[in-house]
């Protein structure tokens, strides 16, 4: 997924370029682990900037390092 820093991405969208299902995107933005905006009143519309999607994918990156890196380390004990 090519993704624009000024840019701003539906759910939808985002969830295929990562190929993940859409809840998974929204359990990162209920979390605060993908800063997303609101648009619109009530429930409204969420777009994720794309800055911050290209925050959130270096922040997975990292974890999946840590997480192989105390596999492996937990693996040779």
């Amino acid at each position: 997924m090519r993704i624009e820093r000024t840019q701003n991405y539906r759910v939808k969208a985002v969830a295929v370029g990562l190929d993940v299902s859409p809840s998974t995107i929204y359990r990162a933005v209920e979390s605060g682990e993908l800063r997303a905006e609101r648009l619109g009143r009530g429930k409204g519309t969420i777009r994720i900037p794309g800055d911050a999607l290209i925050e959130y994918k270096a922040a997975c990156a990292r974890a999946a390092v840590r997480a192989a890196h105390a596999e492996k380390i937990g693996g040779a004990a």
